[in-house]
């Protein structure tokens, strides 16, 4: 007896057999919901103590470290695509829980890495299974939600992901307080559970496909240029992500009279701001004029927030007030990208794109700290000026470069 042909939502709908007013569909959104927490605990756990443990446990130096971490996401960036492409030709859920394990077992291997060689070999089993993991959700959630309905549903799992990153920090910070070897591989070990569970919770969704058609080219989203030029200036926005983690710190030991307390309630800040306003900001966006002209208002706001943390070594309070700006910033930046990257798009070819389109994620976590902290640091106040310029200028390239994509048909227009 051969099983049914699995249907996405979309197809359900159209045969009349469900109603987005039931409660199937808030229900899948509960479930990925639900997985995003389970992961991001884990991801605030990594990201507190990874870089003590890998230094103060496992003995590696900053420089190895840093180049093991750069060549796992290089790793990554690589394989985002071809495991977006298996997400469209196999099933998104099928290659999501796959890429869960993978990273658990990542994590898990980090346990039981004693040199440097190891690390780079699990760094680059880490990016990869990450890299691939969100192009796969993003699939699923494509093949899942009403194209109307993609961006707020997206809100709601960046919203739910902060959330978890604060939790996962919280408890970080009690391993880091403790300082003993064990606290570090407890930290690792929830990590990696995490990530089991997320696999777990997943396979309660169903198991949708879309079958990539079988003429043009495998990779065709490699040979789309309007498309690589969005992806392009949105990887220019993404430089933001390294500020609040890496540059200001920096910034605030060396120029400013600020507490080193600060720091924690900068990240408060920011994990808070996108918890309380990320759905509310995204709701905003329908259409891809919307979006565009979201992006474009978050390389504004960028700006200001350049400038204004310029100002901070007159008085350490502007620091909170660029932060909020900086938050602001990037709500409007991931409504407007969430957008562009889902409607430009073709439906059948959603797992490929959305591994294209998130690779300036991977661009921006090798580059960004160089770049950001030779020229902030470097050039001091004239420096965050250029970075907001910077900001400025890729918001008001992204208006032209979707107009382009959409002429040439990408996606559904």
């Amino acid at each position: 007896m051969t099983s049914a042909p699995a249907r996405t939502a979309s197809d359900l709908l159209a045969t009349g057999s469900l109603s987005f007013t039931d409660a199937l569909i808030p229900k899948y959104r509960r479930i990925l919901a639900q997985a995003q927490l389970a992961n991001s605990i884990g991801d605030g756990l990594y990201l507190v103590t990874s870089a003590f443990y890998f230094s103060q446990i496992v003995g590696l130096s900053a420089a190895q470290i840093g180049l093991g971490l750069t060549l796992g996401w290089a790793v990554g960036l690589v394989a985002g695509v071809p495991l977006g492409h298996l997400a469209d030709r196999r099933g998104p859920r099928g290659v999501a829980v796959l890429l869960a394990l993978s990273t658990a077992v990542a994590v898990g291997s980090f346990l039981f890495v004693g040199s440097f060689v190891a690390f780079v070999l699990v760094a680059c089993l880490y990016g990869t299974a990450q890299t691939g993991l969100s192009a796969a959700r993003q699939a699923l959630l494509a093949a899942l939600v009403e194209p109307a309905e993609r961006t707020t549903v997206r809100a709601t799992l960046q919203a739910t992901l902060n959330g978890g990153l604060a939790v996962g920090a919280g408890l970080g910070g009690l391993a880091l307080h403790l300082g003993t070897r064990e606290g570090y591989l407890a930290a690792f070990a929830v990590d990696a559970l995490g990530f089991l569970l997320a696999a777990a919770v997943l396979l309660r969704l169903p198991s949708v496909r879309i079958t990539a058609p079988s003429d043009g080219p495998r990779l065709a989203v490699l040979r789309d240029r309007p498309y690589a030029l969005v992806t392009l200036v949105n990887a220019v926005m993404l430089f933001y992500m390294p500020l609040l983690s890496l540059v200001v710190p920096l910034w605030i030991a060396a120029r400013t009279s600020a507490p080193t307390w600060v720091v924690a309630v900068l990240l408060l800040i920011n994990t808070g701001g996108v918890l309380l306003f990320q759905v509310r900001v995204a709701r905003r966006v329908r259409s891809l004029r919307d979006a565009s002209a979201a992006v474009r208002r978050a390389g504004v706001t960028m700006f200001a927030a350049c400038a204004v943390f310029a100002l901070s070594p007159y008085w350490w309070g502007f620091l909170l007030v660029a932060t909020a700006l900086l938050v602001a910033g990037e709500m409007q930046l991931a409504s407007g990208s969430w957008e562009i990257g889902f409607g430009l798009a073709p439906d059948d070819r959603q797992g490929q794109y959305q591994g294209f389109f998130g690779s300036g994620v991977a661009v921006a976590r090798m580059l960004g700290p160089v770049v950001l902290t030779t020229v902030v640091l470097g050039a001091g106040t004239l420096g965050w000026l250029l970075v907001g310029a910077m900001f400025v200028l890729a918001g008001a390239a992204m208006t032209p470069a979707v107009r382009r994509a959409s002429v040439n048909g990408c996606g559904r227009g």
